[in-house]
């Protein structure tokens, strides 16, 4: 696509602060979920830590891949199950940390093999016909959450007005994307959440004056607990860092013995290989976006290890592991801005909002509808994304289109494979989700089916759309 500005280009002063503040807003409400989903599974998690220690993990990240590559990292949600069980079984909060330092240590153990092999294999394995429609599952994948969001608020119920506010907040978008000034073109989540959040806080104000629950669509419990007793804290307030949780808390969970590792290694290690499937594939997808094949440069050994340090950082600071957030890479895509230099000010931006109390409690009452409408234009370009690297495969060839037929039918359908019996969890020992199944299924085929007449390699298919203008 044709960028506004490059990976190595600086907006300037105001515009850049602008697109940071963009790139925060679109990873944000994700970001600080993932902790508040833990605390409602028992394990008290802070927020605004995991804000500050996704802004660490992304600039860990950016000095990894020699601020070659634009992304953000925000709080995983594949490690939910992982979390979940590792505090079930009792280890509280060094459970969680020293798991996802293993699945880290995942992360860099494969950088380290591909350092030694080489990167060269990875683009032979996935062609356009096989990256195209993973990256395409990635972003519908992503989609049941956009939806979710925006017919039940985050909550059990169901409500047309709550999609009426999502559509908003996604036409919002899309009028200022396609239809604004110059700076509502430069900005568009911006003025779109902005939008749905007005409309949303309009009808929870005509709901609470009129006593109608339905159109109260807006929570103020942030604000309440922020300002229900004023004081310093209010203002100002230091995030509860994980890692201080852990120690001040020590003595209270199961001890962490070597058999307890031992569980912990078979919790999270396999969480992080099916990572890989989603990290590869997003690395593809920003690649294609930004015109640059980033599994060569700065190479998938710089970007694991970003993201595998960058996890580690970011939960022995805020609680959670991180990754590249395909909101980010949506964000990028619509606004054609694929600036690091971006990048770096959202996450020294969010390091610092997250010792602001009233921004965190800003951020954490916009409804989820909002976002959800948000996210059909993040999501959406993702899968988007996707179909522009099949567009240059040849589908009447049956040696593409099988390929292709599998991963969609397998990753769409759910298909997931679970092996063995964990004790510790009372689940299955390893599962397979149905990205990483899909992915498998796609190149086994293709090996049988052998290679297409028109089948690229991804790096051709970078090449071709460099300049089309996929922002328009």
């Amino acid at each position: 696509m044709k960028l506004i500005y490059d990976v190595h280009e600086k907006p300037k002063g105001r515009e850049n602060l602008l697109f940071a503040f963009q790139q925060m807003i679109a990873i944000m409400a994700a970001t600080l979920l993932v902790p508040m989903i833990m605390s409602g599974n028992g394990l008290p998690s802070d927020p605004a830590a995991a804000l500050f220690g996704a802004g660490c993990g992304t600039l860990i990240y950016l000095l990894f891949t020699k601020s070659e590559s634009p992304v953000f990292l925000g709080s995983s949600f594949t490690f939910l199950p992982a979390y979940a069980a590792s505090i079930g079984a009792g280890y509280g909060y060094w459970g969680v940390i020293i798991g996802v330092a293993i699945a880290g240590l995942v992360y860099v153990v494969f950088a380290l093999i591909i350092k030694v092999s080489g990167s060269g294999w990875v683009n032979k394995l996935m062609p356009a016909a096989i990256a195209g429609p993973i990256v395409t599952l990635i972003g519908l994948s992503l989609s049941g959450t956009a939806t979710g969001w925006m017919a039940s608020n985050g909550g059990d119920n169901k409500s047309i007005l709550y999609i009426v506010v999502g559509l908003f907040t996604f036409f919002a978008i899309v009028y200022s994307s396609v239809r604004g000034n110059k700076n509502m073109k430069f900005f568009p989540f911006i003025y779109g959440i902005g939008a749905g959040y007005l409309l949303a806080l309009v009808l929870t104000i005509i709901g609470r004056v009129a006593d109608i629950p339905a159109l109260q669509i807006t929570s103020f419990d942030s604000f309440e607990a922020a300002f229900g007793t004023f004081s310093i804290k209010s203002i100002v307030d230091v995030p509860k860092l994980f890692i201080i949780r852990a120690v001040q808390t020590n003595g209270e969970y199961a001890a962490i013995d070597w058999s307890a590792v031992v569980t912990l290694l078979l919790i999270y290690a396999p969480i992080a290989v099916v990572e890989l499937a989603q990290h590869v594939g997003d690395h593809k997808n920003l690649g294609n976006i930004i015109g640059k094949d980033l599994i060569s440069e700065p190479g998938l050994d710089r970007t694991l290890l970003g993201d595998g340090v960058g996890s580690m950082v970011g939960t022995f600071l805020g609680s959670c592991a991180n990754t590249t957030y395909g909101e980010s890479i949506g964000c990028v895509a619509i606004t054609g801005n694929a600036s690091t230099y971006t990048i770096r000010t959202a996450a020294f931006g969010c390091m610092l909002l997250s010792f602001f109390t009233p921004f965190v409690a800003l951020i954490n009452s916009i409804p989820k509808c909002v976002m959800g409408g948000a996210c059909v234009a993040l999501y959406g370009f993702i899968a988007v994304s996707g179909l522009q690297l099949l567009s240059k495969v040849d589908l009447g060839d049956n040696r593409n289109l099988y390929p292709v037929a599998a991963i969609l039918v397998c990753g769409i359908g759910g298909l997931t494979i679970s092996f063995g019996h964990n004790a510790a969890t009372g689940g299955s020992l390893f599962t397979l989700t149905a990205l990483a199944v899909a992915m498998i299924v796609g190149i086994i085929t293709r090996k049988i089916a052998g290679e297409g007449s028109e089948a690229q390699s991804i790096d051709a298919a970078v090449a071709d759309y460099k300049d089309v203008d996929f922002g328009d």
